[in-house]
């Protein structure tokens, strides 16, 4: 079985950037999402670069069969998972109670679930081809999340889970990541109906920088990976604030970014 990168939500935003990284390293690559367009634009665009032409999967994560039905098509084009690189998500904002509660349920499927059964699901050939998964949280995986609470808690999972797995598949030689970045300029925004606040924007990086951090990270086998020296900053000081105080300061910058 030829071993390959699989990425999800590789339509926008930081999937984009760690396709383009992945294959830039080397990597042949399979690319998830729904959006078969962009995924085609993508796969194009790699392939014009002089690398193998990406194998592109256009396929709804939130689907109870998804991991089962990628499972297949990969199987029947031998090809197997050296790399498991989960992206796909997104987030809403305000309160959780005015919120759909259908669409907050969609986001713990598509960012929790989806997430967790990918991470699982081709174990046997992550070892095999000595791997790794790259599991992309958030800093707000630190905090809890007025006006964003389901989203935060989602990254807040990720990034346990994460941890965890890194340690419980270490002795399989299989490296697990949590990439851990702050506000970058993507799509997320516009879907989560978030407008990043003045200060957030002194620690936004492009997503490229972000790809490649996470991916420098996975390599080398790091647990936890925050992308950029000012997010860092902001993370060792979330550790060190009392939840009460954190809680406030979250829900006064989200309340403010969702126009509350």
């Amino acid at each position: 079985m030829k071993p390959v990168a699989l990425v999800t939500g590789a339509s926008a935003g930081i999937g984009v950037e760690l396709a383009r990284v992945f294959a830039a390293h080397g990597h042949e690559l399979v690319l998830v999402a729904r959006r078969e367009d962009r995924l085609t634009t993508l796969a194009d665009e790699i392939a014009a670069s002089g690398r193998p032409r990406p194998v592109v999967v256009a396929l709804d994560l939130e689907r109870r069969d998804a991991a089962a039905m990628l499972a297949a098509e990969l199987s029947a084009r031998g090809l197997e998972p050296a790399f498991v690189v989960n992206n796909a998500g997104f987030g809403l904002s305000g309160p959780a109670a005015a919120l759909s509660r259908d669409e907050q349920l969609a986001m713990i499927d598509l960012n929790v679930r989806a997430l967790t059964e990918l991470s699982l699901y081709f174990v046997d050939s992550l070892e095999r081809q000595r791997g790794g998964i790259l599991n992309v949280a958030s800093v707000a995986a630190f905090a809890p999340g007025p006006s964003m609470a389901v989203y935060y808690a989602s990254k807040a999972y990720v990034l346990s889970f994460s941890e965890a797995l890194h340690r419980e598949l270490a002795g399989r030689g299989i490296r697990v990541t949590a990439l851990c970045p702050g506000p970058v300029q993507t799509e997320f925004q516009a879907r989560s109906g978030m407008r990043l606040p003045s200060i957030a924007r002194l620690l936004e990086l492009p997503p490229r920088r972000v790809a490649q951090i996470g991916y420098d990270g996975l390599m080398r086998g790091k647990r936890v990976v925050v992308a950029g020296t000012g997010n860092k900053l902001a993370v060792a000081l979330m550790r060190l604030i009392p939840n009460a105080l954190l809680i406030a300061a979250v829900d006064r910058r989200t309340s403010h970014a969702s126009g509350d």
